[in-house]
């Protein structure tokens, strides 16, 4: 792997499109997922162990970090969206969303892991109950998850250097789609209300979260086990 980690290593068109015509079992996707580095256990919250980011100039080192930061978000995200196609308990609509947005996250974690190359961090195991199971509980949680991508990954981004930034610039853009996306087909029908987190988007600016914030956020949902 070169000293400098950079995600021009995986083209994003090519990735995606192999993503969209593969076979999505659980074993292939276990499989490409498998990527060496070890696990992120520790006191029993898989997030919990994740190499601290540091504050200073953006570097090689700290990209590692926050890229394998983001890769962990794009697992739980794509298992997500993998295991409620899977169980098929969804509404024709809210399954179309579903099928396009795993595919997608699909795509995020082997563009990453791409990247990362020997560095790159393993998967972990997930329980996210009725979540997956349920039409209403699946949009509510997916809002969460993809609000909370879009946050993550602007928190980060002046951090990386130039060249990573501008690569990981191409997955933050879909993930703020996807937010737009689900809160259209949760609030639409009913048509839009006065309350701002009901509109595809919901302000004119979109704050942005610390890893802390976002390893809290995530941590508080039990959905990751190890």
């Amino acid at each position: 792997m070169p000293h400098h980690v950079t995600l021009d290593v995986a083209d994003p068109d090519e990735v995606i499109r192999g993503a969209m015509t593969r076979g999505h079992t659980r074993a292939d996707f276990f499989r490409r997922g498998a990527i060496a580095g070890g696990t992120l256990i520790a006191g029993g919250v898989a997030i919990g162990g994740l190499p601290g980011i540091a504050l200073g100039k953006p570097s090689a080192s700290q990209d590692v970090e926050i890229l394998n930061f983001a890769l962990l978000l794009e697992y739980l995200e794509s298992e997500f969206y993998v295991q409620a196609v899977a169980n098929n308990k969804l509404q024709p609509k809210v399954l179309e969303f579903a099928r396009t947005v795993r595919d997608h996250e699909l795509a995020h974690v082997e563009y990453l892991a791409k990247a990362l190359g020997s560095k790159a961090i393993g998967k972990p195991t997930f329980d996210f109950g009725d979540t997956v199971k349920d039409n209403w509980k699946f949009l509510a949680t997916a809002t969460v998850l993809e609000d909370t991508g879009v946050t993550a990954y602007d928190g980060q981004g002046t951090r990386l250097t130039r060249n990573t930034l501008a690569a990981a610039a191409t997955i933050v853009s879909v993930e703020a789609r996807h937010a737009a996306w689900v809160r259209h087909i949760m609030y639409a029908p009913a048509g839009y209300g006065n309350a701002p987190y009901e509109y595809p988007a919901p302000s004119a600016l979109q704050p942005y979260k610390t890893k802390d914030q976002v390893t809290e956020a995530v941590t508080a949902t039990g959905f990751i086990k190890g």
